[in-house]
């Protein structure tokens, strides 16, 4: 009894006895499986119990635990490759995951360590140790589930100021055209009143970014596919941009390699990675050099049956300016990556280019980056 009292108090001091958290017990053998429930069952907890591995697979989304009992030894799917499987799985790898086995070995251990396991515990299993290694998994989990509330919260506020801003600087936008329109600045001010008009539709366009990552992020943002003319819209992109282009002395050059065809995608959002792809490009180009949009379509090259594994356009776009170290060429388009180098003296970089990786992922495409043999970076969309 005095044992059972520390138990508890132990118990309590973690703080689970509020809400009852959910423990899964996995054991193909019915005496353990009760055995374990019955170690836990005095404790305000959630106890389930299934029979294999493969039952605990499939049911992942109906059980939803919040710290997963696992026997190693099991038939058709042992304990570790359930283990591994979990941790693999972006919707379930932060579940901590208890491995319960008969073996001691060093041997086990590290090769349940390999298949992503937080804990082990040795059979026979005692009440005191289970019930301490559970609470400590389940202080862990529920640090992550704040954590993730703490995110969502934070993601949701910023959606919301993002949203909110769009309206003033719309304001802001349509106020510079009309003092535009009507006349009345001096020539010699109208530069100033152009560099205003084109930071603020900068700061547009980042906001458009920025709700749009949000909205992917939160599988929230729909694709409306239709059919594409890729060299009419590089060249609309093209005139769009020349008149930043030609400020910053630098060229555009406009080419097809290939026979054109149709390709279906968003429209929108195909624009939106043209431009931003030429917008960091012209960052690093210095006056006097050339960015270069080529379009391929690869299919028209390929056989029959080899152009369906091949992408419809394949979009590159490359500057004449300093390149890009290999260490940046992946986690330049991971935005909390950008944000990190961006921190770290790389000014230049912003969201656009994670915004051009998920637009071309959410088409079942990719974006990768290089330098050029000679000088500069390129960097390629396909989809």
């Amino acid at each position: 009894m005095e044992n059972e009292a520390v138990q508890n108090e132990l118990w309590d001091a973690g703080g689970f006895g509020v809400l009852p958290r959910r423990i899964v017990v996995v054991d193909d053998e019915p005496a353990s499986r009760e055995a374990l429930c019955a170690l836990l069952t005095a404790e305000d907890l959630d106890i389930l119990a299934v029979s294999s591995g493969r039952e605990l697979l499939r049911r992942m989304p109906e059980l939803a635990p919040d710290v997963i009992l696992l026997d190693v030894m099991m038939p058709e799917l042992d304990g570790y490759q359930v283990c591994r499987e979990l941790k693999q799985s972006a919707a379930f790898q932060h579940i901590p995951v208890i491995l319960i086995t008969a073996l001691d070995s060093t041997q086990d251990r590290v090769r349940g360590l390999e298949a992503g396991a937080d804990e082990f515990l040795s059979k026979p299993v005692t009440r005191m140790e289970l019930q301490a290694r559970v609470r400590t998994m389940l202080r862990i989990k529920t640090q992550y589930d704040q954590l993730e509330r703490m995110l969502e919260m934070r993601q949701a506020l910023s959606y919301m100021i993002v949203h909110d801003l769009r309206n003033p600087l719309a304001a802001v936008m349509l106020y510079l055209q009309l003092l535009k329109r009507r006349g009345g600045v001096a020539p010699e001010h109208l530069r100033y009143l152009d560099m205003a008009t084109s930071e603020a539709q900068k700061m547009s366009s980042f906001l458009d970014d920025m709700l749009m990552l949000a909205k992917m992020e939160r599988g929230k943002l729909s694709i409306s596919r239709s059919p594409l003319y890729v060299d009419h819209l590089l060249e609309q992109v093209r005139q769009k941009v020349a008149p930043y282009a030609e400020a910053q002395g630098v060229t555009l050059a406009l080419k097809t390699e290939g026979q054109s065809y149709p390709v279906v995608a968003d429209v929108a959002l195909f624009q939106r990675v043209a431009e931003n792809l030429v917008a960091n490009a012209l960052k690093f180009s210095p006056a006097q050099s050339v960015v270069t949009i080529v379009a391929e379509y690869p299919r028209k090259e390929l056989a029959e049956e080899e152009a369906g594994n091949a992408p419809a356009v394949r979009l590159s776009v490359s500057d004449q300016g300093r390149g890009i170290p290999p260490e940046d060429f992946v986690r330049m388009f991971d935005q909390y990556e950008a944000v990190h180098m961006k921190e770290h003296g790389k000014a230049e970089l912003g969201l656009e280019l994670a915004f051009c990786r998920m637009v071309a992922e959410a088409h079942g495409g990719r974006i990768y980056a290089g330098n050029n043999p000679d000088k500069g970076a390129v960097i390629t969309v396909e989809m």
